[in-house]
């Protein structure tokens, strides 16, 4: 899904100015703020329809906000937060674990603000967007390989919760679920995998529980491929039907 890019200048009016905020909270919030959340980005709101700040100032104050961390960091696992925070200030998905082991150290040391600020002040967002773009969806001739164009596709049609808080598209796909269509499938049969059956849980490790739950924000992605390789059918099955759940 790519979006038809929107641009504010000095000099835009006040209608485009509104339309652009409604489009960069369809973006980063990935709907409209509630009554309660306005209140809280009020002013925040009124600096950027009164043309005292830009663009990036407003992503970065949006991203900063409780409104922004309440929805996506408090909630949910280290990797899944950055993830998300690619989705939406990047407007693409990881691109393969080292990728996601990198931005995790910069998590790590410096906070999630520092996390959104990296991405913000970074020379990708600079070329992709400017001074005056707001982040959106990119076309396919923006990608590295077709995989990590249909990596993005498959997160754009994931909304917020819609897979869970822990775990990232791109360890889906390190087990071998195929949700390209928003419904992952079992890869070795033709239908869409059912809830776990009750007790399902004694038969995964301690260690992927954590996962699933968010427990472990601090598990680091060669561990996981490893616990993933070291699974046995029966329980890589159980693993995936613990995620869909």
């Amino acid at each position: 899904m790519q979006h038809t890019p929107i641009s504010i200048h000095p000099n835009s009016s006040q209608t485009e100015r509104e339309a652009a905020l409604q489009q960069i909270y369809r973006q980063v919030l990935e709907r409209q703020p509630y009554s309660y959340e306005r209140r809280i980005l009020g002013r925040l709101e009124k600096d950027f329809l009164a043309n005292r700040i830009g663009v990036r100032r407003f992503l970065r104050e949006l991203g900063q906000s409780e409104v922004y961390l309440n929805a996506f960091y408090f909630n949910t696992s280290n990797y899944k937060f950055i993830e998300r925070c690619l989705k939406h200030f990047l407007g693409r998905a990881l691109l393969n674990h080292e990728e996601m082991q990198h931005y995790g150290n910069v998590l790590a040391r410096q906070g999630a603000a520092g996390l959104i600020s990296t991405l913000l002040d970074s020379e990708e967002y600079r070329k992709a967007f400017g001074g005056f773009t707001i982040p959106h969806a990119r076309a396919q001739s923006c990608y590295e390989s077709p995989k990590a164009y249909l990596e993005t596709h498959v997160l754009n049609q994931e909304y917020a919760g819609r897979r869970g808080n822990a775990v990232p598209t791109l360890i889906w796909h390190e087990l071998g679920l195929n949700c390209d269509t928003g419904v992952c499938r079992h890869p070795e049969a033709d239908e869409a995998l059912e809830p776990p059956l009750p007790g399902i849980a004694d038969h995964l490790p301690d260690s992927f529980l954590a996962l699933l739950r968010g427990d472990n924000q601090e598990l680091d992605t060669a561990t996981v491929r490893e616990l993933v390789a070291s699974l046995s059918p029966q329980q890589r099955k159980a693993l995936q039907r613990a995620i869909l759940s």
